[in-house]
This record gives structure tokens, C-alpha cells and sequence, in this order.
């Protein structure tokens, strides 16, 4: 890597960072941005994607100069010093005085992820439409903690790679794997097809208890946990293609849960059924 220091933070070298505050502004010119020191040694450690330019402050420069050396990577690493400097530059206080640009990979299909139609037991996580970032980040958290091979995205979902989302999955969305199947939801089928059992979450009263449904699934369990928005749920053509409509029992008089703690919840009870069935 390049390591050059600033004296400025008007350096014109610092211009593809003035807009990481502007997320669509980042994504019109296909990049994403990784933000603190955990995320940025993990996008350092994965070679699917291709690091554009790294800013750290002095003391995240000493902090992450193993990363940097070992990475290999041709991008340039700009050290400033000082938070004041920083906080110019960006227009925001980012976290640890670390930030990473980085090109936005091409989105992935069913195909291109070849863990989910490997044979074994599998969960998988599918998301339809579910925009806050930090929902999305927390899922994918979650997903990682209890063994999911991969997280699906419907159209309209916030990208796992948007500042937030990232940070909030503390970089595990930079190595679970994640595919935007099309059209959605018909190329579920395709997992149908495979033996997954597609369970759609809702908090209808109609629905199954969740555990009960998942103690009449097959040894080699593969399913698919289907999540929708806290506003809408799941589309009505994801609710029929499903193989079961299942809840989370909760005290009388409550609502729901929000998707990011449903999705937690239901990955728990997935992953403790995988446990108990391990030989």
C-alpha cells in the first residue's frame, strides 16, 4: 500500500471522501464505505472486494498498520492528524477516525452462492422490503451468530453495504454471503426445489407456533426464514408460496416484535434444533 500523510484536510486527493455522508451519493458512484477499525481489517482480510482508498487518523493508522501491510492491496492510505481534521473533511465525527472506500460488488444470484445448494442442513435468511439500515445490519449480525449460509434481499431492501447496515453487523455482512434473487419471490422456488422449507414469520393469530413447526421438519433441516417490513409484513404472493406460516408466541396484548429481534428469535430456535440433531 501507498501511505501518505496530510498535513490538510483540503487535500484534492481527499475528494471521493467528502461524500461518504451521502449514501446515494456513494452508490451513484458504485462504491460503499466501511467505517472503523473491526470493518476496515475485516474488508482488508476479504478479497472479494476491491479497496479503493483508505483515510485514517494517526491513531488508527498505527492501529491497523499489520492490516494494511499483509493486505497486499494497491489502494492509497491517507493519514490526517486530528479528529477536527477528520470531522472537516467528512462533515460527521466517523467512528474510530477510520474509513474505507471500496467498489461495490455486482449484485449475486441464487447461482452465485454455491453454500445454499450445497447438500446438509442449511438456514437461510430472507428479507422482503426491509429498508431501515440498522435492521438490516443487526439481521445479518444475528444470522452469522447462529450458522445462516447466506441472507436473500428482495427488491426495495436497504443494501447490506451501506454505511449503516455494515457498521450495525459489526463487518459480517462482508463475509456472509448475501444474493439479490430475481424476480422475487418465484426464485424461492428454486430453493423449494432443493428441500428448503420456506417458513414465512408473521404475527397473524392463524399462524403456527414457530417450535411446533420446526419439530416436524426433517433431519436434514433446510430452511428459509422469511422476514418482511414492520410497516407492510410479507407480499401476499410471498405468504403463498410458503410452505408455513409461522409465529412467536408473545404475552397477550402485544403487537409484534421488531423484524430485527423476530429474525434473532427465529434463528435461535433453528440453529438449537440443528444442535440437538447433530450426531
Amino acid at each position: 500500500m501507498h501511505v501518505v500523510r496530510l498535513a490538510s484536510p483540503d487535500d484534492p486527493r481527499l475528494e471521493p471522501f467528502r461524500d461518504v455522508a451521502d449514501p446515494e451519493r456513494v452508490r451513484q458512484c458504485g462504491l460503499f464505505v466501511a467505517e472503523g477499525r473491526r470493518i476496515v481489517a475485516a474488508l482488508l482480510a476479504n478479497e472479494r472486494y476491491r479497496l479503493e482508498a483508505v483515510l485514517l487518523g494517526a491513531a488508527a493508522y498505527e492501529a491497523l498498520r499489520a492490516d494494511l501491510e499483509e493486505s497486499g492491496s494497491p489502494a492509497d492510505v491517507y493519514v490526517v492528524d486530528g479528529p477536527a481534521s477528520l470531522r472537516s473533511l467528512t462533515g460527521y465525527r466517523f467512528h474510530q477516525g477510520c474509513l474505507a472506500l471500496a467498489r461495490r460488488p455486482d449484485p449475486l444470484a441464487l447461482d452465485d452462492v454455491p453454500a445454499l445448494l450445497a447438500d446438509g442442513p442449511r438456514i437461510v435468511v430472507g428479507l422482503e422490503r426491509v429498508t431501515n439500515p440498522d435492521n438490516v445490519g443487526t439481521i445479518f449480525r444475528s444470522a452469522h451468530a447462529f450458522g445462516a449460509c447466506a441472507v436473500l434481499l428482495s427488491p426495495g431492501c436497504a443494501h447490506p453495504l451501506y454505511r449503516k447496515a455494515l457498521r450495525t453487523s459489526m463487518g459480517t455482512a462482508l463475509s456472509l454471503a448475501f444474493a439479490h434473487p430475481e424476480p422475487w419471490p418465484a426464485a424461492l422456488g428454486r430453493l423449494q426445489d432443493a428441500g428448503y422449507a420456506l417458513l414465512a414469520l408473521t404475527p397473524a393469530p392463524a399462524a403456527e407456533d414457530l417450535d411446533g413447526a420446526l419439530s416436524r421438519l426433517p433431519l436434514s433441516v433446510r430452511t428459509v426464514l422469511l422476514l418482511g417490513s414492520e410497516e407492510r409484513g410479507l407480499d401476499a404472493a410471498t405468504l403463498e408460496l410458503a410452505d408455513g406460516h409461522v409465529r412467536i408466541p408473545m404475552a397477550p396484548g402485544s403487537d409484534s416484535l421488531n423484524v430485527a429481534a423476530t429474525a434473532a428469535i427465529a434463528l435461535h430456535r433453528v440453529h438449537a434444533l440443528l444442535a440437538r440433531r447433530d450426531p
